[in-house]
């Protein structure tokens, strides 16, 4: 069987990018058993109340997703268990003392495959109030709007 080639994403988590202010991002490895990653690979999983922590000096995923496999026997996995993440010692330090300074939390932003192995994107962020959620799409209405004057403009134009 060929060795698989670039990137396959399974989820997102879209809400992430609204919910919380993404400071910074990591690539981690997942440990996971086989029927899980059989799951990951028909493409179902799903990220919307997951969250990591660090315990230990360990980082964990907790709450995230993973269905049973439909053709697994008595060893399945349980749906919602806690994963290892797989991180250098350093960038668990440095995870963990941005954690302990207070308002960021660990959040998952994607679950893929690179190369063949499965991955998970952690993002370092702190939570967004309400207000600037708002602001945030009120921005993001008056570019589209801005950009679509801009297009009629250029089409006029022509």
């Amino acid at each position: 069987m060929p060795k698989e080639r670039g990137q396959k994403v399974v989820a997102r988590n879209r809400k992430a990018h609204h919910d919380y202010t993404i400071e910074d991002t990591y690539e981690c490895g997942l440990v996971l058993m086989g029927t899980e990653v059989k799951s990951l690979r028909m493409g179902r999983a799903s990220l919307v109340d997951g969250y990591a922590f660090i315990d230990g000096g360990e980082a964990w995923l907790d709450a995230v997703y993973i269905p049973e496999y439909t053709e697994g026997t008595w060893n399945n996995h349980a749906p919602r268990r806690k994963r290892k993440l797989l991180l250098h010692k350093e960038q668990i330090l440095k995870i963990s003392h941005r954690v302990k300074e207070g308002g960021y939390t660990l959040v998952p932003l994607s679950i893929y495959f690179s190369d063949g192995r499965a991955k998970v994107e952690l993002a370092v962020a702190k939570g967004k109030r309400e207000y600037d959620k708002r602001q945030a799409l009120r921005e993001r209405q008056d570019k589209r709007e801005a950009d679509r004057a801009m297009s009629s403009r250029k089409h006029l134009g022509d």
